[in-house]
């Protein structure tokens, strides 16, 4: 081994009572700078002997990597795949691994995400009468981009059955961040319920002039008293074009989220209850929820730190 042999004299004595574990251990750490078998020989254990040895550490580190995946995936409600656990890992736990691996260990596991079905939305056909009274053109065209906060808002109604009853959610939200800025709830669909929600996009927001803000052609949304709100504030509508859901593709996939992750495969039994869960986890969504493409931060932190920087 050259001049590379004075320094194993070195740590020899050291080796005497560690065991083939830490001459294995040592093996590994110089495997780059010196041949395995040279270094086997010299510190007397098997070139086999540590390949198993090899094999043992990653079998070892594995179990311990699942245990950590297992815990987060029961912490989402068993709700999160291997995408969304490889990115909490590399973020949260600072973890440098590859995806394949983190497929790999939850494949093993039996673990995966829900899928959640594309589905069309019933809400163009569930507000109908035959003469609307004000459509607004479709300013935003499936463009999702936004450069900064109240540039471009998207809102929409979903609803909750629970029993004989049903709980209706209207919620804006901020295409710069994908953040849910304003939200409502109610039992009925009336007109004034999406007028809550704008007031307190509003309240919030503060510096509102100009915001577009963009959905289907809901009755709600074409009635006189909505479009008057908007334009008393100076907020330009766009409109979705009649039976396309995809127009509104950004709310439309924040509602899935929210049934998907917040309820399945739970139920609730009540409408108290229901109101519990959206709230928990709408502020779960703004304030913890990484997404990847806001930098694999949450909406609330990716704001923060684009307006510091």
């Amino acid at each position: 081994m050259g001049n590379g042999e004075c320094c194993f004299k070195k740590v020899s004595g050291n080796l005497d009572e560690g065991g083939k574990k830490l001459r294995f251990h040592v093996v590994d750490e110089l495997r780059d700078q010196f041949n395995v078998k040279e270094l086997c020989k010299f510190l007397g254990v098997s070139e086999s002997g540590y390949y198993k040895y090899k094999k043992y550490i990653k079998l070892e580190k594995d179990a311990e990597l699942k245990q950590l995946i297992l815990k987060l995936y029961e912490d989402s409600n068993k709700q999160w795949g291997y995408r969304r656990i490889h990115m909490e890992l590399q973020e949260e736990y600072q973890m440098k691994i590859n995806h394949k691996r983190v497929y790999r260990l939850c494949r093993e596991l039996g673990i995966q995400s829900i899928i959640r079905k594309k589905q069309k939305s019933s809400n163009y056909n569930q507000y109908k009468r035959t003469e609307p009274e004000t459509i607004a053109p479709n300013i935003i065209n499936r463009d999702f981009s936004a450069d900064k906060p109240n540039e471009k808002w998207v809102t929409d109604i979903t609803s909750f059955p629970v029993g004989e009853e049903k709980l209706h959610l209207s919620a804006i939200l901020d295409l710069y961040n994908n953040e849910i800025i304003a939200y409502e709830m109610a039992r009925n669909t009336e007109t004034i319920f999406v007028i809550k929600t704008v007031s307190q996009a509003i309240q919030k927001e503060k510096d509102v002039q100009g915001v577009i803000l963009h959905s289907d052609r809901g009755a709600q949304y074409t009635s006189k008293l909505y479009q008057d709100t908007l334009e008393s504030y100076n907020i330009r509508s766009s409109m979705s074009r009649p039976g396309n859901p995809f127009d509104n593709a950004c709310i439309e996939s924040f509602f899935s989220h929210l049934k998907t992750e917040a309820f399945h495969p739970y139920s609730v039994q009540n409408l108290e209850e229901l109101e519990a869960k959206i709230h928990q986890y709408i502020h779960h969504y703004n304030h913890t929820r990484r997404q990847k493409r806001l930098n694999r931060q949450s909406p609330v932190n990716y704001r923060s730190q684009q307006l510091a920087a």
